[in-house]
């Protein structure tokens, strides 16, 4: 079994990108300059009027002795969204590599289309995936001209297709309530109701994307995203010994 561990993080598209008119609507029923920012801080959560800054893999091998880790990369999108490749190491040992979005999500299709052509068993591993990340990578891949070479997306909520272990949807047993006892939560607080260290402990969180990004801080954002996805994988770890049936 191959298991490939996701994660993305975004930041708006540049406003002066949408026309008069889709400025209009974007900032529909915002009155107050207050409503305004929110409004566009909020378009990172969208594929259509938000990019992709980074995705984050983790890619491991189950063997009889355990899991193998085959690859650990970040692909990072360039500032000026240049076609140059730039591969770095990051502090932590990790490959991290820029191009433009175009390219970078390009090569993330190969990716996940060689592990699948070689005809190996593929589990998909994320923390709100089936929610955000994925359908977010298939439609801003759409929009920039770019086909899916796996669809991340396929079957239902009940039913994915594809082998797919979405943790929120796992630890909500499918039923997401405000209260009571499937309430959901956010990732840093499941991980510290597990044991895990928050990938926030080093000062990061998905707020202050938006700002490293404009400032290059690549590195910053590549060791933030990996470290969620360290700790998706341990929190599936937790939720494969102890609560799958």
């Amino acid at each position: 079994m191959h298991y490939l561990v996701i994660d993305i993080e975004t930041s708006p598209v540049a406003w002066d990108y949408f026309d008069d008119t889709q400025q209009e609507y974007l900032l529909r029923g915002a009155t107050t300059d207050e409503e305004q920012e929110k409004k566009k801080n909020e378009m990172a959560l969208s594929p259509f009027t938000g990019h992709v800054v980074c995705i984050s893999l983790i890619h491991f091998v189950q063997t009889d002795d355990g899991f193998n880790e085959e690859k650990r990369v970040t692909l990072m999108r360039n500032t000026d969204d240049s076609e140059e490749l730039v591969k770095e190491t990051l502090p932590s040992g990790a490959v991290m590599v820029r191009r433009s979005e175009r390219a970078m999500l390009d090569d993330f299709w190969k990716y996940l289309a060689k592990v699948h052509d070689a005809n190996r068993r593929v589990h998909y591993v994320t923390f709100n995936g089936r929610g955000f990340d994925f359908p977010f990578l298939m439609l801003r891949s759409a929009a920039l001209g770019i086909r899916p070479r796996v669809n991340l997306m396929s079957g239902s909520r009940w039913n994915y297709r594809a082998e797919h272990t979405d943790l929120l949807d796992e630890l909500c047993y499918q039923y997401p309530q405000q209260t009571g006892a499937t309430r959901r939560f956010n990732f840093d607080f499941y991980t510290k109701a597990f044991g895990i260290r928050s990938p926030k402990a080093d000062g990061v969180d998905g707020s202050k994307v938006a700002q490293l990004y404009a400032e290059g801080e690549y590195a910053t954002i590549a060791e933030y995203c990996l470290r969620d996805v360290d700790a998706t994988w341990q929190l599936y770890q937790r939720w494969a010994d102890l609560l799958w049936f």
